[in-house]
């Protein structure tokens, strides 16, 4: 079973990635104190938080969260704890912070029928401004992947794309 994570009052809270576009690794990250908690996730993961980030804060009555957005580069060491299978967000009225909440992703059920344990997760409770430091900083990660194919939507590589609006009959290159 996996270590669980409570930060209440973080001061970084970022997305960061790892690798070549096309090859890279997403993490999400959180630092409160000495405690700093490193997860995997997918980049689509990464740009749904992102977006729905940006709609909650949009929502939120102007002032309502105060704060310093700290820092958006990953901290080293870069060891994550486990793959998040789901994040969830919501607005805490009681402490005025935005929380997040990260499920680790677990197999549905063991080999032999015996039921998965279950998922550990993060909760980390961020400021406005580490939110829109967040989205900020997601965006651009997103932005900086492979270029996508006009025709199909999908990422081209850089060795050629074979496009399935064309039947699969088409390369194109960047």
């Amino acid at each position: 079973m996996s270590d669980s994570f409570q930060l209440g009052d973080p001061d970084h809270f970022t997305a960061g990635a790892v690798g070549q576009p096309g090859q890279r690794v997403f993490y999400l990250q959180a630092r409160e104190r000495r405690s700093l908690v490193t997860l995997k996730c997918e980049k689509e993961q990464v740009s749904a938080l992102a977006e729905y980030l940006s709609g909650l804060i949009a929502k939120l009555p102007k002032g309502a969260i105060e704060g310093k957005p700290g820092m958006d580069a990953l901290l080293e060491p870069l060891e994550p704890a486990w793959a998040v299978g789901s994040i969830g967000v919501g607005y805490d009225e009681a402490i005025g912070r935005i929380v997040v909440v990260a499920s680790e992703q677990v197999e549905e059920e063991e080999e032999g029928g015996t039921p998965a344990p279950e998922p550990a997760t993060a909760r980390v409770a961020i400021t406005r401004a580490q939110a829109t430091a967040f989205v900020e900083r997601a965006r651009a990660l997103v932005k900086a992947g492979r270029a996508t194919c006009s025709m199909c939507g999908e990422p081209k590589d850089p060795a050629g794309h074979v496009c399935p609006r064309a039947n699969g009959h088409v390369v194109h290159k960047e």
